[in-house]
This record gives structure tokens, C-alpha cells and sequence, in this order.
């Protein structure tokens, strides 16, 4: 190989798709009896969070483009956890609130990260290691969104 920084084992950004991938599968099966997705359930934990958002703050906080979460939303409103709702102060926007389900969702899976967490520490990654990745990731993402910010 002429560069080895092309090397695929070389990559950060590999290794971080990689757990990012190994993660979500890792919730899919708490998820299934519930019939959501993982990304249901961030948008769902923002609406648990804060109800009634519009969906521009969804898609900061998510850090997603429309055009991903306007589909997303509409499985979720047809399963019948969220409704959207044209906003009073400006007909172009949309709120997205809980149902009674969406609502009653947060009771039944409010043992899933508590799960997850035990199954990661259980095999081999203590809790200072959690915090101490969890802080190293909000950097990087932080250094990320202003790399993206610079770039437009």
C-alpha cells in the first residue's frame, strides 16, 4: 500500500461507524417488542424530554436532515405515538407531540439503557470508561460541528 493512511484500520472515522452500527444492534432487541427503531427512540426520548417540538428542533437535536426524519415521523405517527400538527405561529411548521402510546412507551422501556449499560460493563468497560468515552465523544462531535459549521 503506497499510503498508509488510507488504510481502512488506520481510520478513526471507521471505528466509530463501527460502533456506532455495533450499538444500535446491540438495542434492536430490546427494541422489537416495542416495534420501534433505534432512531424512533431518540426522537421519542426528545419528546419525553420536551413534548410538542417542532420538527427543526428534532432534526438539531438529532443532527439529521429533514428529509431523513419527515419519513420517520410519519411511521411514528402511523403507529400512533406521535401526531403532527401545524403550528399556530407559523403554518409552515410542524409540532410534533406524544400520544397516550408515545406517552405510555416511556414507562415500558425505561429499563432499556439501564440493560444495555450492565451488558457493556458486564463485558469488560467500567463506568469511569463510560463517562470518560461519553466526554471524549461530545468533544469530538463538538470539534465535528464546527469543522461542518466552517465548511458551508
Amino acid at each position: 500500500m503506497a499510503y498508509p493512511q488510507l488504510k481502512l484500520d488506520n481510520q478513526l472515522c471507521f471505528r466509530l461507524y463501527t460502533a456506532a452500527r455495533l450499538v444500535t444492534s446491540a438495542y434492536s432487541p430490546f427494541f422489537k417488542k416495542f416495534g420501534i427503531t433505534y432512531p424512533q427512540y431518540l426522537v421519542l426520548m426528545l419528546l419525553w424530554e420536551q413534548d410538542n417540538r417542532i420538527i427543526s428542533e428534532i432534526t438539531e437535536h438529532l443532527h439529521l436532515e429533514t428529509n431523513t426524519v419527515t419519513p420517520l415521523l410519519q411511521r411514528m405517527e402511523k403507529q400512533g405515538l406521535i401526531v403532527r400538527q401545524k403550528s399556530q405561529a407559523d403554518s409552515r411548521s410542524r409540532i410534533i407531540s406524544l400520544t397516550g402510546e408515545g406517552k405510555r412507551l416511556e414507562e415500558q422501556i425505561k429499563e432499556v439503557p439501564n440493560c444495555l449499560a450492565r451488558e457493556v460493563v458486564s463485558n469488560g468497560i467500567n463506568e469511569e470508561e463510560l463517562r470518560s468515552m461519553a466526554g471524549l465523544l461530545d468533544k469530538f462531535i463538538g470539534v465535528f460541528e464546527n469543522i461542518g459549521r466552517a465548511g458551508k
